[in-house]
Order: C-alpha cells, then sequence, then structure tokens
C-alpha cells in the first residue's frame, strides 16, 4: 500500500469520525456549513507535505472544515520538483479519491505552488475539476526564485551546492512525514516557479489567469477558479519565520508575502488581500499570526461555505 493511500485511508477514517462527531456538535456544525457537493482536496507547495511529526501543513484546517460536514483530503506531492510532474501525482491523487468517494469532480485547494499544481489537472482533466483555489498561489512566477536561479545558474557550482541543500531539506522533510516514495528535482521545482517558467506554464495552460492586477474569468471549462493572498511580511513577534520572509519580502517592490507578490498570486475572482504572509495563509507557525487579521481557518471555511452556495 502506498504511502498516499495509508494517509487516503486514515483522512476517510477522520471524515467519518467528524460525521459521527455532528451528532454531538453545536448547531453551528450540525448545519452543514462546510458541507460542499464535491470533496476538497488541499495541495500543498514547495518544501511542504501532509502531515509531518503530527502537525498539519495547513495547521488545524482539515479538522475545521470537516467538523462543518467538508470532506476533506490532503494531497501528497513531491516536496520538491516541477509543476507538472506535481501535478501529474495529484492528478492520481484525485482519480483515487474519486473511485473511492464516488463523488464525480473535487474541489482543488492549492497553496503556493500548489497553485500552478492543482491548475495543471484542471487544464488536463476539466471533468474532474469543480474548481480551483489558489492562495498565495505562484501564478506568474515570484522574484524570490528568479534571484535564487541568477547567483546558481544551470550547471554551476552554485546550482550544485544550492540543489544538496535542498535535497537535505527534503530528505527531513520526507523522513517525518513519510514522502520518501516520491521523486524530488529541487532544480526542476526552482525553474517552475520563475518567472520565465510559469510565463511558459501559462502559455500551455492560461485558464482563469488576469490580464493584470485584478480578477481574471471565474468560470472556465466548467471549472470556476478563485484566489486569495496575503500582503504583509511581518505579523507576529514570536513567529521565528517572519524575519526571513520580512527580508525576502524587500526584494520585491510592490505588495507581497514574503514569497509571492500579490498581483503574481491573482488568479480568477480574486477574494481578497490580508495581512498574512505566506505561511500564515496556512495557519503557520502552529497558528501564530496577526491577531488583528482574518483567522485563515474562517478563511478557508468561508470559502467552503462560498462553493457549497454556489453548488460546489
Amino acid at each position: 500500500m502506498t504511502g498516499f493511500a495509508r494517509r487516503l485511508l486514515r483522512h476517510l477514517a477522520l471524515a467519518a469520525t467528524a460525521c459521527a462527531c455532528l451528532l454531538a456538535a453545536s448547531a453551528h456544525a450540525q448545519s452543514g456549513y462546510t458541507q460542499t457537493r464535491y470533496p476538497i482536496v488541499l495541495v500543498h507547495g514547495l518544501f511542504g507535505f501532509d502531515s509531518a511529526l503530527g502537525v498539519d501543513y495547513f495547521y488545524g484546517i482539515p479538522d475545521n472544515l470537516r467538523q462543518g460536514g467538508a470532506r476533506v483530503f490532503v494531497a501528497q506531492v513531491s516536496a520538491a520538483n516541477s509543476t507538472e510532474v506535481r501535478g501529474e501525482q495529484l492528478l492520481a491523487q484525485v482519480k483515487t479519491i474519486l473511485a473511492i468517494t464516488g463523488a464525480p469532480k473535487v474541489n482543488l485547494v492549492g497553496h503556493s505552488h500548489g497553485g500552478p499544481t492543482t491548475r495543471y489537472v484542471a487544464g488536463v482533466a476539466p471533468s474532474l475539476v469543480a474548481s480551483v483555489t489558489s492562495i498565495g498561489g505562484v501564478n506568474r512566477g515570484s522574484r524570490v526564485a528568479d534571484i535564487l536561479r541568477g547567483v546558481a545558474p544551470a550547471g554551476s557550482v552554485s546550482e550544485a551546492v544550492a540543489s544538496g541543500a535542498a535535497s537535505a531539506l527534503v530528505s527531513l522533510i520526507n523522513l517525518v512525514s513519510g514522502g520518501t516514495s516520491l521523486p524530488q528535482m529541487p532544480t526542476a521545482a526552482l525553474d517552475s516557479l520563475t518567472t520565465a517558467g510559469l510565463a511558459d506554464f501559462n502559455r500551455r495552460f492560461p485558464q482563469a489567469l488576469p490580464t493584470g492586477c485584478g480578477s481574471g474569468a471565474e468560470l472556465v471549462n466548467g471549472v470556476r477558479y478563485y484566489s486569495w493572498t496575503g500582503t504583509q511580511t511581518l505579523t507576529n513577534v514570536f513567529d521565528v519565520s517572519d524575519g526571513p520572509l520580512g527580508i525576502l519580502g524587500l526584494v520585491f517592490g510592490e505588495a507581497n508575502d514574503g514569497l509571492v507578490s500579490a498581483c503574481s498570486s491573482r488568479l480568477g475572482k480574486h477574494l481578497g488581500d490580508y495581512r498574512q504572509n505566506h505561511l500564515d495563509e496556512v495557519n503557520q507557525l502552529v497558528g501564530l499570526r496577526d491577531w488583528f487579521s482574518a483567522d485563515p481557518v474562517t478563511l478557508y471555511r468561508q470559502h467552503a461555505n462560498r462553493l457549497k452556495q454556489v453548488g460546489l
């Protein structure tokens, strides 16, 4: 049994438990607030995972969605590889989810590199996808990736050193998350996330991209597209990730979340910009965020209800 299959069975068990708990839950949970028609599939970004050492990448989000009635699955794709490789892995998992649940479609929700990854699946198999939601998605490339590729050009010693360091990080992530069977290629991931890499991807998969820095088409080929993002890098004095993200955010010269500019994140119907950085968007690190901004978990719950309201 593959690692994903084991996790899929675990998620099904959790979903069944959540449904049972609805009988004794609050009236808000019993209302089926997040009970979408189609299963929700959460897709992590670069150097991401489904769950590591008991900590979800989407921290606290899957369980909260399940408590309101949603069927939620967390994909596990390569932590570092090209959009196409990750997309094919996700497509295979989507087909497995559909076979097990009997649902005809899924709602894909991708963070960071998960944005283009979900777009790939919607582009090659739109009949299997009800909606795509890109959160802090690298939809037009990242200035940080451009700089990294500039200081570590293909074939250089610096590329080899950087690739080795990235591979070591990926190995650690795989060790603690159970993703050791997945192929990893950090340089392919980096190329996919550059402005040039996304320009090539967007020529092949242009669905729902806006022409400027606003919203794109909401409905394309039967798939609804949504996005939101963070535009603040320093959000919590106790969050050790804020410092690095704050420094990286200085390279953009425009609103950004520390790794992705606000304009690059736009896809389909844009739902808003929030005082969140790139990790706050998935409620990391372990819920440390700007306490005066929107709660990330609430945003996911509201979006599930939005999908429910439009019949998805």
